[in-house]
């Protein structure tokens, strides 16, 4: 599933690198404090005979502090079934690596972008994420907790008179704290690294 999000992800940023309006952080200083917002991401959930849907819900919330600062606030909700530090290729939602049931997570998240070359950005979040964990037979095993720290560098592109945008990024998600997790799901993640590499696919409307 992530595969094929990945490949949706590698279109959109290249159509992002068509002509278009690149961000004006000095026209946006008059007007155009907030934004709200979301993730192309959430196609995943469109995937056909897809094993393991992703369940994936993102709303962004935002308002621009300088010209070039802005604060966000995220709420992302999904479910997964893999430990998350498997890289793409073969291992990856290969038979044997998966969890042996799912988790699904809800994560209020706080963000801060910074713009640094017409709409060359970028940006960190701290996603808390609050985890259910339930096993094959659809038991819940128990409630768990992990911090998981976002790196993106992107551009934005604007449309419509900067009414909307689109910024394509490249991110590294890395997960210092993690606790409660059942000793099933840890044996199968231990043997991967507490970071993955990921697209970023963030749009949004200006107002």
């Amino acid at each position: 599933m992530q595969k094929k999000i990945s490949g949706i992800g590698l279109a959109f940023v290249l159509a992002g690198s068509l002509p278009v309006n690149a961000q004006n952080p000095k026209q946006d200083s008059t007007y155009k404090k907030w934004f709200v917002g979301s993730s192309l991401l959430m196609l995943g959930n469109f995937i056909p005979n897809d094993q393991n849907p992703p369940e994936y819900v993102q709303l962004n919330v935002g308002y621009r502090i300088t010209p070039k600062d802005i604060v966000s606030f995220r709420f992302k909700r999904s479910i997964y079934a893999w430990p998350l530090g498997i890289p793409f290729g073969p291992s990856f939602d290969a038979p044997g690596l998966n969890y042996p049931g799912h988790a699904r997570i809800l994560a209020p998240t706080l963000g801060y972008q910074r713009f640094w070359w017409k709409g060359v950005y970028t940006s960190l979040y701290a996603l808390n994420a609050f985890e259910k964990y339930i096993d094959k037979n659809k038991k819940k095993l128990g409630n768990g907790y992990t911090l998981y720290l976002d790196f993106y560098l992107g551009y934005r592109f604007t449309f419509f008179k900067n009414r909307f945008f689109f910024e394509p990024a490249i991110g590294c998600s890395y997960w210092p704290v993690r606790t409660n997790v059942p000793d099933a799901f840890k044996s199968v993640e231990k043997k991967w690294s507490n970071y993955f590499i990921q697209p970023g696919l963030d749009f949004g409307f200006n107002f």
